[in-house]
């Protein structure tokens, strides 16, 4: 072979073209449960105008709301259904207590905030769940809100009767 020449890895190296990394690369750190001096996680959890603080620790599965029980504060079963929903997701059903207070809103509102709150909960007890309630799409804040009520308006869209005479 008159103009070609065979090198070796070794004379790659030499020559400065091969490059190895200095360190192999950090995997992303775990994160740390947090849990306060009870054994309790607490969340923020928001939908509408409606504010909901949960606190989530191992137990039975009740869920008391504003002092209530679930099922006396929340009448309607689809809200019930929504509650526990990251519960099921997560197949942690019947394994938590959890106890929250709610502002704002109406019902629909207020039962959104209380699942948003129980899914940010139980990431903050138990992080390995995260990738769980968020491909479910439980850890998304709901960014919509009633429209405001414009001037020269009876609501936000809605004009007066027009009269012809």
């Amino acid at each position: 072979m008159s103009g070609t020449q065979t090198r070796t890895l070794a004379d790659l190296k030499d020559l400065g073209l091969v490059t190895t990394p200095a360190q192999p690369i950090a995997e992303q750190p775990q994160r740390q449960p947090q849990r306060d001096a009870l054994g309790r996680s607490y969340a923020t959890g928001r939908r509408k105008d409606a504010v909901a603080r949960v606190w989530i620790k191992p137990g039975k599965g009740e869920i008391t709301v504003n002092g209530k029980r679930v099922g006396q504060y929340f009448a309607r079963p689809v809200l019930r259904m929504l509650i526990t929903q990251p519960f099921l997701v997560a197949d942690r059903y019947n394994q938590f207590d959890v106890y929250c207070t709610v502002t704002g809103g109406g019902l629909s509102g207020q039962a959104g905030a209380v699942r948003h709150g129980i899914s940010r909960a139980l990431t903050y007890f138990e992080p390995e769940l995260r990738t769980i309630l968020k491909a479910a799409g439980f850890l998304t804040r709901d960014p919509r809100v009633v429209e405001r009520k414009k001037y020269g308006r009876m609501k936000a869209r809605r004009s007066f009767q027009f009269s012809k005479r």
